[in-house]
């Protein structure tokens, strides 16, 4: 019993600290010390929670949840609010869902209509016709946006731009152009994509022990990451790894 009681006090005086530090007030204090279980509960699920990476996997889980019982259910709605207001916003992210979706010929057609008037020259719309242009295999008009880009937007997530640019001229079957751009990225990417792409890239060309030194990497740098969204590259680079000491 002592030893709860010692626990329940730290447990207090932690998320009293954390409200003070915070600026939540004396209010919550009080409540944290006067009911010690009730109180750190409500304290974390009305003050912690919504703000913490917890909340914001969670809600992508039932997001993607709904996506899976209703699948048509987002591109209906983007729908409905395009033909309701026909908006650049709403258009483009109708066009965002399509590419998603995979209908790529009318994502391609709704960012071309975007790009109109005082938006003509919108690096993101620029972007995102680009990647439509990608999937949609139409390599050498992707490559010419990415140039586009990098020359009247050159700040616009350049590492993003890098990023595509080197995918489409691997697509185009120029590998060792499409290396250096990897190459460049290495240590300005944020997050494992890059790394991983460029791994398989050297394993395509026949250089296994720099392929592997990559995938390598990317596991030693996922142990302090915790991130969601990189452990996808992460299993992908362990199923490498495995393969090639299998």
């Amino acid at each position: 019993m002592r030893l709860l009681a010692i626990l329940t006090f730290v447990i207090q005086f932690t998320f009293a600290f954390h409200a003070v530090k915070t600026g939540r007030g004396a209010k919550w204090v009080m409540i944290i010390m006067l009911a010690p279980v009730v109180g750190c509960l409500a304290y974390y699920f009305i003050e912690v929670f919504p703000h913490s990476r917890e909340e914001r996997t969670l809600r992508q889980r039932i997001h993607d949840i709904a996506r899976a019982l209703n699948p048509d259910g987002e591109l209906k709605r983007r729908t409905e609010d395009a033909a309701m207001t026909a908006s650049v916003d709403n258009r483009a992210a109708l066009a965002d869902e399509c590419l998603e979706k995979g209908m790529f010929d009318e994502a391609i057609r709704l960012y071309e209509g975007c790009l109109d008037g005082p938006y003509r020259d919108d690096a993101a719309l620029l972007f995102s016709l680009a990647r439509a242009r990608f999937y949609d295999r139409q390599w050498t008009p992707a490559r010419e946006l990415l140039e586009r880009i990098r020359a009247s937007h050159p700040r616009f997530q350049p590492a993003e731009v890098q990023l595509l640019h080197a995918r489409v001229l691997e697509a185009m079957g120029q590998g060792t152009e499409a290396l250096r751009e990897y190459e460049a990225l290495r240590d300005r990417y944020v997050g494992f994509e890059a790394r991983y792409r460029h791994a398989v890239l050297l394993k395509r060309l026949g250089r296994q022990a720099d392929a592997e030194t990559l995938f390598g990497e990317i596991l030693r740098h996922a142990k302090r990451s915790a991130l969601e969204s990189e452990q996808e590259w992460v299993k992908l680079a362990r199923r490498e790894c495995e393969a090639a000491n299998a």
